[in-house]
């Protein structure tokens, strides 16, 4: 039977909230041959690790500007706390996961951003080794990856979560993801009723943001969804973490969440 893989990013505040039958379900598909590849973000628990030892930060056009001192905490918090909290949550149900950065193994290679002179530490994905991915799942392991880069010198940086997932989907040929939130889709208001979106593409996004019809935290959600549609990714499924099930039905070809598409 041959493996197939699926990139799955999740929020780190989404872990936290995800029932014990969300893990269940990972090793379920894994036994069926379907690998579940994970990324994962923790912004808010950033923010609360860096208020508890006072660290100072500030925001620039709403993003963190990453400072050497801010960039330890990413760290911690995204390869220590959270990574390994995904990693026995997984275990727990008898399959095996294996938690990495993308500073392992130079695992994601990334150069600074465009304005990294405002933000600090904040890098774009240049390459990753889907070979160390490949290498895992053969091996049997889900891998948990913490969005983190490095560049030649060794120098550290902090990765949007949404667009690790994307570059790590694109370097293992994956051509849909799936976003794990606590909505169950994108939702439009129909004659009074909120109807679940099966599919919408970049555009209508855009205009159901200019409308209002997403709103409020939904905007951010959405928006991450079309960050990982950089590369080659054609779809990202957004579904709720709480939905038993959910996941199977998506990579079945069975609608569920809001299949979010190019152009």
């Amino acid at each position: 039977m041959e493996m197939h893989h699926f990139v799955m990013k999740c929020g780190g505040s989404t872990v936290a909230e995800l029932p014990e039958s969300f893990f269940e379900e990972l090793r379920q598909l894994q036994a069926e041959q379907m690998m579940p590849v994970i990324v994962h973000g923790g912004g808010p628990a950033i923010s609360r690790i860096l208020e508890k030892l006072q660290i100072e930060t500030e925001f620039v056009q709403g993003l963190r500007k990453t400072s050497e001192d801010v960039l330890d905490v990413v760290e911690m918090v995204l390869s220590g706390q959270i990574n390994k909290q995904i990693v026995r949550k997984i275990n727990q149900t008898g399959a095996q996961s294996l938690g990495i950065s993308g500073i392992d193994g130079a695992l994601i290679e990334a150069a600074p951003v465009a304005n990294a002179h405002e933000i600090g530490f904040v890098g774009e994905v240049t390459r990753v080794r889907g070979d160390i991915i490949h290498g895992l799942t053969q091996m049997g392991f889900i891998p948990v990856i913490a969005p983190l880069g490095i560049d030649q010198a060794g120098q550290r940086y902090n990765i949007n979560a949404d667009t690790a997932a994307g570059a790590v989907a694109s370097s293992i040929g994956v051509e849909r993801m799936i976003v794990v939130t606590d909505v169950p889709g994108i939702m439009k208001t129909i004659n009074g009723e909120k109807v679940i979106q099966q599919t919408v593409t970049e555009q209508e996004i855009e205009t159901m943001i200019d409308s209002g019809e997403i709103y409020g935290g939904m905007i951010p959600k959405v928006r991450a969804a079309l960050k990982s549609l950089e590369g080659g990714v054609s779809e990202v499924v957004i579904i709720s973490g709480k939905e038993a099930g959910a996941m199977t039905d998506v990579l079945k070809g069975r609608a569920k969440g809001t299949a979010i598409r190019k152009g």
